[in-house]
């Protein structure tokens, strides 16, 4: 018995991947992916400004480079281009308003977008750090790349705390507070796995 789909194997099983091929089919697919909900903030010649993304993955372990994808015309992205260096506020199960206001492109800009959240200053990167998020990294821009109607924004993480909680999750269009729950019979990451 193969381990591949009949239609991967068997050309004449085109039938089958007619509706596999659907674009709308594979852009729910890919929605699919639960990720963790992010906040990306920046500090520029004393002007601050934070975005709410869900985009943002590890790419290398050695060294820490993480991978965020950001449009090329979003504020954040041309400050960062100039600044050179960004935090990321990974945000918990409770902190929906943070990942509201921060996606909300009609907030105000500067620190006024800060108001009604306790927050504090990277000090590798001086960019907002949001008290109560899971974790906080410092990063440094190490390049971008052009990625379809998006920039990979490649980073390596400098600095970073973290705290013991459940995350939130972007999952099929819409945040969930996630209850996470070790497997018990896989002892290494996906990532260790898959390499």
């Amino acid at each position: 018995m193969s381990r591949y789909p009949a239609w991967l194997t068997d050309r004449s099983a085109s039938a089958a991947a007619e509706g596999y091929e659907d674009p709308d089919a594979a852009r729910l697919a890919l929605r699919r992916l639960a990720s963790s909900v992010t906040v990306l903030t920046v500090s520029r010649d004393g002007v601050r400004h934070g975005t709410t993304a869900s985009a943002v993955v590890t790419l290398s372990r050695d060294p820490l480079v993480l991978g965020a994808c950001l449009r090329p015309t979003s504020t954040f992205a041309g400050m960062v281009r100039r600044a050179g260096r960004f935090s990321v506020n990974v945000l918990g199960s409770a902190q929906q308003d943070v990942a509201r206001r921060f996606a909300n492109p009609s907030r105000p800009l500067g620190d006024a977008q800060f108001d009604g959240f306790d927050w504090t200053t990277d000090p590798l990167t001086g960019a907002p750090l949001i008290v109560g998020s899971l974790a906080h990294m410092a990063c440094r821009v190490l390049g971008w790349h052009q990625v379809g109607d998006h920039d990979m924004l490649l980073a390596e993480v400098t600095g970073g705390s973290h705290t013991v909680d459940s995350p939130m999750l972007s999952f099929a269009g819409r945040m969930h507070s996630a209850c996470v729950t070790p497997t018990a019979s896989v002892s290494a990451s996906p990532s260790e796995v898959a390499s």
